[in-house]
Formats: C-alpha cells, sequence, structure tokens
C-alpha cells in the first residue's frame, strides 16, 4: 500500500510539472541560472585556489652556511627543520652544487668565469630551501633558525645568513593577499547562493500559487498533508535535475573554449579542471537543483495548507 501511494506521488508530480507549462519551464530555467551561478563560484574558486597556490609556491625562506660547514651540522639542521610542523618541505643543494649553478648560470660571463677559475677553490657555502606549509609560518621557522645555538663550528655559528629579515615585508604582504582573497571568495559565494536561493524559491511559489484552489479543495476532502505536497515536491525534484542536465551541457562547450583561449590569463586549463571534477562538479549541481525544488516547494505548499 505505501508503494501504491509513493507511485501515485511520483505520478502526481509529473503530471504537476507537464499541467503548468511554460511556468514549469521558468522555474526550470531559474533553476538552471541559479546552478550556473554556483557552478560559476565553483570555478573561480578553482582558479582562486591555483592563483594562491602559486604565490604560496613562489614564498620561501633560504639558510646560506659559512664556507666549510661541515655536512654532519648542516644535515642535523635538516632534520630539525623537517621535524617542524610548520615546515612542508626542506631541500639542500651542497657547495659543489651551488658551485656547479653558479657556473651555468653565467656561463656567458667570461670574466666572471675567469675570476672564479683564478680562486682556485669553491667561494660558495650550501644553503638549504625551506618552504612552510602556510605563509604565515616562516617567522616562526625564522625563530627557530635565529634561536639555534647548538649547531655552530668553533663557537660560530655555521649559519652565514637567513633570507627572511630582507623578505619579510613581502612575506607579510602576501600572507594579507592570501587571507583577503579567501575571504573575499567566501563572501562573494555566500552573496551569490543567497540571491539565488531566494529568486528560486519565489519562481517555484508562483508555479504552487496556480494550483492554491486545488491545494485548498484536496484539504477539505481529507487528502493527507504528504499526498499534497508529494507532487509539488516531486515537481520541484524534476526542476532540479532537468537544471542540472542543462547546466552541464551549457557548461561543457563554455570551458572547452576557455581551455582553448584563457588559460594564459586564468593560469588553469578550465577544461581540464571540469573534466577532472566532472563527478564532483555534478554531484554538488543535482543535490543543490533538487534540495532548492524540494525545500522551495515544500515551503510554498505549506503556506496554503496553513490557511
Amino acid at each position: 500500500m505505501p508503494m501504491t501511494k509513493f507511485k501515485r506521488i511520483i505520478k502526481g508530480g509529473f503530471i504537476n510539472f507537464k499541467r503548468g507549462g511554460i511556468v514549469s519551464w521558468a522555474a526550470v530555467l531559474v533553476v538552471t541560472i541559479t546552478l550556473c551561478v554556483i557552478t560559476l563560484i565553483i570555478l573561480f574558486q578553482a582558479v582562486l585556489h591555483f592563483s594562491l597556490d602559486q604565490v604560496e609556491n613562489k614564498v620561501d625562506v633560504t639558510v646560506y652556511f659559512t664556507v666549510g660547514a661541515p655536512e654532519d651540522q648542516i644535515q642535523a639542521l635538516k632534520t630539525s627543520l623537517e621535524q617542524m610542523p610548520e615546515v612542508a618541505s626542506v631541500d639542500y643543494t651542497s657547495a659543489d652544487d651551488a658551485l656547479a649553478l653558479f657556473r651555468t648560470r653565467h656561463e656567458n660571463d667570461y670574466p666572471t668565469i675567469q675570476a672564479l677559475d683564478e680562486i682556485g677553490e669553491n667561494p660558495l657555502g650550501g644553503y638549504l630551501n625551506i618552504k612552510a606549509k602556510q605563509v604565515s609560518e616562516y617567522g616562526d621557522i625564522a625563530n627557530f633558525l635565529q634561536s639555534d645555538n647548538v649547531l655552530s663550528l668553533n663557537s660560530a655559528s655555521i649559519i652565514d645568513k637567513v633570507d627572511y629579515n630582507q623578505n619579510e615585508l613581502v612575506i607579510d604582504r602576501l600572507n594579507t593577499i592570501i587571507s583577503n582573497g579567501q575571504k573575499l571568495g567566501f563572501l562573494i559565494t555566500l552573496i551569490l547562493i543567497i540571491i539565488s536561493i531566494i529568486v528560486t524559491f519565489n519562481t517555484i511559489r508562483l508555479t504552487i500559487f496556480i494550483s492554491k484552489e486545488e491545494i485548498g479543495v484536496m484539504g477539505l476532502v481529507g487528502a493527507s498533508r504528504m499526498h499534497i505536497r508529494g507532487p509539488f515536491m516531486i515537481a520541484g525534484a524534476i526542476y532540479g535535475i532537468l537544471a542540472t542536465i542543462i547546466t552541464l551541457l551549457l557548461f561543457w562547450p563554455a570551458t572547452l573554449w576557455l581551455g582553448h583561449n584563457m588559460t594564459a590569463f586564468l593560469g588553469i586549463n578550465m577544461y581540464d579542471y571540469y573534466l577532472a571534477s566532472f563527478f564532483q562538479i555534478f554531484t554538488i549541481l543535482l543535490l543543490s537543483g533538487i534540495l532548492l525544488g524540494v525545500i522551495s516547494s515544500f515551503l510554498a505548499v505549506r503556506k496554503y495548507l496553513n490557511k
């Protein structure tokens, strides 16, 4: 018996959708616009996170060692840094590698190479390149390096210099930009979603307004609330499903065009991202569309049931 009622409710939902005609398709259009806004937000967040990640990847702290610093002490410091929770990675470039890189960079600078050959020995020390998990954590790493008194050579520190002080202002500004960018992205997302929900709710309420007399009659003859609400909620789910399909079809060529023409500007191939995240985007849109349609229908019908 419950299954029979459920089938009748589903059938009633399709009947309501078909009976609505142009108004039903107007509701689908509004839900589609809402889902397009959500998809744009997802793509905007992808570009924002990619840009912020690129900025973060260019920030680091380099520790330069004195010439002749013992390898065992350098490796001990490297191990200590790697054990810090703030550190994402530590790359070591030995003095010999530093010299080879220097020669490669200045291979066309004959006077510099000649002067280096005349010295007869390696004038460069090794260095550590440190990347933090968060830009805001570079200060803690710098404080650790400045307070370290264990690693020394003949009572002198093996650390020649740490470039954090020179880059501190840039790092602080980048940290502010990243923090403000994330907050702005969240605020824009929240505002657009709220506006979309309000517009969708009012449109679906308009489609149900047409059937307000029918709802009143069904209530008078003793129909249960679920039997009255059910078909409208199913119709709302249909709005969401159709809107999801339309939105995905619209963004397929749109992201393809963006991938071909805007990758250099955006920094990310939007089409590749769309394909890679297709299942995730599809799930978000489908759930959002169905929930918008069902909840809006439920609330709109309740208004007429309470009269």
